[in-house]
């Protein structure tokens, strides 16, 4: 009950720190915008939302890498493949403060450009 709950709160504040164009959804929690602000991409430290938007995302291991479905339900999404997408290591963001206990992947152009695990709990 607990994940559907938060899944639900994740999905209705999708990525709070989306670009101007952009605006957060409806009954967004601004409490989450600080942390999902906080994640950068680490090959250039560039933020991973201020160019996408970061969802909630279902994700398995593959192998030594990573898998995240990226799918229609996030319709600000280009190019959403409908499929599972390998997450490069290199864009892996090895954090343990995720709020909401669930996988969460920032999308632009093509591509996973950042990714946080979920809990294991």
């Amino acid at each position: 009950m607990r994940v559907l709950a938060v899944l639900g709160t994740v999905i209705v504040i999708g990525c709070y720190c989306a670009t101007v164009a952009a605006a957060p959804p409806e009954r967004a929690d601004p409490a989450l915008a600080p942390w999902f602000k906080s994640l950068r991409q680490p090959q250039t430290n560039e933020p991973c939302c201020d160019m996408s938007d970061c969802r909630t995302v279902r994700y398995r291991i593959a192998g030594d890498h990573f898998q995240a479905f990226i799918g229609s339900q996030f319709p600000r999404w280009q190019n959403a493949p409908h499929a599972w997408v390998d997450v490069p290591n290199a864009n892996v963001l090895r954090r343990r403060d995720n709020p909401v206990g669930e996988g969460i992947a920032c999308w632009f152009r093509g591509q996973v450009i950042c990714f946080v695990e979920g809990d294991s709990t």
